[in-house]
């Protein structure tokens, strides 16, 4: 399974955060670094995370429509 490390930006929903892991790329013709941000929805069950903790998040089986990753024990 994959885990990724990211900041918490979001806990107000029920047993659920959403995590904003950040990624440098490099673009292929001008060889310039960008920094790419993604939001994940992760489950969290029992509401323990705060707003920018940093976390551990790995994969799992769809939970809901958005969500495929849990918190990391």
């Amino acid at each position: 399974m994959k885990t990724i490390i990211g900041t918490v930006i979001s806990n107000k929903m029920d047993k659920t955060i959403v995590v904003s892991v950040d990624s440098s790329k490099t673009h292929p013709k001008y060889h310039k670094k960008y920094k790419r941000t993604k939001k994940f929805y992760a489950h969290d069950e029992k509401n323990t995370c705060k707003v920018g903790d940093k976390v551990t998040i790995s994969e799992s089986r769809p939970l809901s429509k958005l969500k495929r990753w849990e918190l990391a024990a």
